[in-house]
């Protein structure tokens, strides 16, 4: 067996979307670069440094990394088992066009780049599939771990990803997250789940219900978990993404966690009192009218993944589901929305 390696030239609008669908193509690891991300640590961090033109060599684009096992016989397994995708109320046949069939590796890739042009056709894309190539079966796994270290997320929230043990000492009243990307999205690096952690630690109360929407990896709902939520919900249109928040729970010993497969409206212990999405801007506007009924009626409901020019799409749902914005917050062009009801 040897691994192929795919990397792919995009933005940072359109990064999340492309890890996603990487993910349900059934990708063993994921990596992103995001020089952007670079660029805001050095300028928020007095003590950090580099050399000079270091900064300007990363360029503009985010560089995604995907890789994929490749059996003997030149083929390539392509997305979940369908028992994973089966669901008898028909939750989840969003992806019903993932295969479960075992492709050439050059028909995968026409499959990836076919994947590609989907998303290209509401998000920017940038320069899109650049190259593949193939990495020794002993070094693929240190090639993309390698993209993953102990960092914290918030003054009190640090992640370290499940092969590591990580050293660095806590401080008073904080908070270790031990989590694997598995083939899911969602390590806690993005400017969403930054801000979605913060306003977790400040709504988190014993006795708040919380429901994770769209959970991923199942970040935010162990965060909420971990700061003392009576109980969560993690739900995810994605059966495989579950599977990893499962695992990632487990991993963290968050008991009063459920995942499940689904979507807001086969959620299963409403009302909540706090509902979090941190998904795409279009989803958030198209299921904002439905939030208020599963919201208890002095609940909040925290909403990003909103990139700059999505942002009067989402407002205007929020305001139509007659919900208000008492809150609202802006990290390099994306949103952050804490609502409740009028």
């Amino acid at each position: 067996m040897k691994w192929a390696e795919i990397t792919i030239r995009t933005t940072e609008e359109a990064s999340d979307a492309i890890c996603e669908m990487l993910a349900q193509s059934g990708a063993d690891g994921i990596a992103s670069t995001d020089p952007g991300e670079f660029r805001n640590t050095i300028d928020n961090d007095p003590l950090s440094y580099c050399d000079d033109g270091t900064i300007e060599s990363y360029g503009t684009d985010v560089i995604i990394k995907a890789y994929f096992a490749e059996t003997d016989d030149g083929v390539i397994r392509m997305g979940p088992k369908s028992e994973e995708l089966e669901n008898p109320e028909g939750i989840g046949m969003i992806y019903s066009n993932i295969t479960d069939k075992e492709l050439k590796t050059a028909d995968a890739m026409d499959y990836i780049r076919q994947r590609l042009a989907e998303i290209g056709e509401f998000l920017d894309v940038g320069a899109g599939f650049e190259s593949l190539r193939y990495v020794d079966d002993e070094d693929w796994a240190n090639n993309w771990k390698s993209y993953y270290h102990e960092f914290k997320l918030s003054d009190r929230i640090v992640l370290c990803p499940s092969w590591l043990e990580g050293d660095e000492e806590l401080e008073k009243g904080a908070i270790k997250l031990i989590l694997d990307p598995g083939s899911a999205f969602g390590t806690g690096t993005h400017e969403t789940t930054g801000m979605c952690a913060e306003v977790i630690d400040r709504l988190i109360k014993p006795d708040t219900k919380v429901l994770d929407l769209g959970t991923g990896s199942g970040i935010l709902a162990i965060i909420a978990s971990k700061l003392g939520a009576k109980s969560v919900d993690a739900v995810d249109i994605d059966a495989m993404a579950v599977k990893v928040a499962e695992e990632n729970t487990k991993i963290n010993n968050c008991e009063n966690i459920n995942c499940y497969t689904g979507e807001l409206k086969s959620v299963k212990n409403a009302p909540y009192d706090l509902i979090v999405a941190n998904i795409f801007a279009h989803v958030i506007a198209a299921i904002a009218c439905d939030v208020p009924q599963d919201l208890a009626d002095d609940g909040l409901f925290v909403c990003s993944g909103i990139i700059d020019h999505k942002k009067d799409s989402v407002l205007e749902a929020i305001r139509n589901a007659g919900m208000e914005i008492i809150e609202e917050q802006c990290r390099n062009d994306w949103w952050l929305y804490i609502c409740r009801k009028a």
